[in-house]
């Protein structure tokens, strides 16, 4: 669907996209994470033929975004961070003027509309002048406007920014009900946003794509170890220590502050992230110690997003 190699921009002596190269596929939901500063808002703008690369070549269907711009954007609808609207219209007058921007035949705009009012969930706003609206409400216009045309690919820059939480799920629930038969792009800094709307994730990190693929591939590949947390009653940590080293691929026992004296809290490191739960459990069952807490932890996408942009 999208084939994008080699795209590089340049502003005077900033790189400020750094030679990414990526495909996407048709009906994917991609999700595009990066610190303030990372390539995002340049990188949507340049697929959508706004921003002219210094150097690569964006292919969207069978278009060049170079040669052929035109064709790329009506492929596209494409929604800012802030979203271009006339604060002084009503609602509807709004997206009849969009649908006329587009051409549509008077009863094609109606009937436009209102699936895109359904979709949206406009209708009880149609009547409201949209400087009224909450900020919730006037994305929900902008997703309107960017679905207009009915394009194949919807980009969405920050969606969710500045939102409440419930208006983070009304937007969410959209997203996901256009993504069934659309493809997505959009770019968050909310990273359970992203985990919870997302296929797949792209984390770029001063103008390189740092990772790339779904949730669980990111949180595997970056995964050196794991670690157990077990709560035991009754039982001393230096023979806890000795038995449990005693398994295969156990590096580290490290011994946790504790509320309660007759608690004994350890976090026992594992090497290249082996599941060793049953093994454990089988030691602890073989020497009586009575289990009050016991779980794995598991790396989050805000530790490896943290690991994978952070300054060095």
């Amino acid at each position: 669907m999208i084939h994008i190699e080699g795209l590089t921009k340049y502003y005077d002596d900033f790189c400020a996209v750094d030679n990414i190269s990526l495909d996407i596929r048709k009906g994917e939901i991609i999700g595009l994470l990066g610190p303030n500063g990372a390539g995002k808002t340049t990188t949507l703008r340049m697929l959508t033929g706004y921003f002219q690369p210094s150097s690569g070549t964006i292919k969207v269907k069978d278009f060049f975004v170079s040669d052929q711009a035109l064709d790329v954007k009506r492929c596209i609808g494409y929604l800012p961070e802030s979203a271009p609207l006339y604060h002084d219209m009503i609602v509807y007058d709004y997206l009849c003027y969009v649908a006329d921007i587009w051409g549509f035949t008077s009863e094609g705009k109606v009937s436009r509309i209102r699936k895109l009012s359904d979709l949206c969930g406009l209708e009880n706003i149609m009547h409201k002048t949209i400087g009224e609206l909450s900020k919730g409400l006037k994305q929900r216009v902008g997703i309107a406007h960017a679905m207009m045309s009915d394009p194949e690919i919807l980009i969405l820059d920050e969606p969710t920014s500045g939102l409440d939480p419930n208006q983070i799920v009304e937007i969410r629930k959209i997203i996901k009900d256009i993504g069934k038969e659309k493809t997505i792009i959009l770019s968050t800094h909310i990273l359970t946003e992203a985990e919870a709307t997302c296929d797949r994730i792209i984390i770029i990190n001063k103008g390189k794509i740092v990772a790339d693929g779904t949730t669980e591939s990111i949180k595997q590949s970056e995964e050196e170890g794991s670690s157990i947390n077990i709560s035991l009653k009754d039982a001393e940590f230096s023979t806890v220590e000795s038995v449990l080293k005693s398994i295969p691929n156990v590096m580290e026992i490290k011994k946790n502050p504790s509320d309660q004296e007759t608690i004994l809290s350890i976090t026992v490191h594992v090497k290249d992230a082996k599941d060793l739960r049953e093994d454990i459990y089988l030691m602890i069952k073989k020497h009586d110690w009575i289990i009050i807490e016991f779980y794995q932890e598991r790396h989050s996408l805000e530790n490896i997003f943290r690991t994978l942009t952070m300054e060095s």
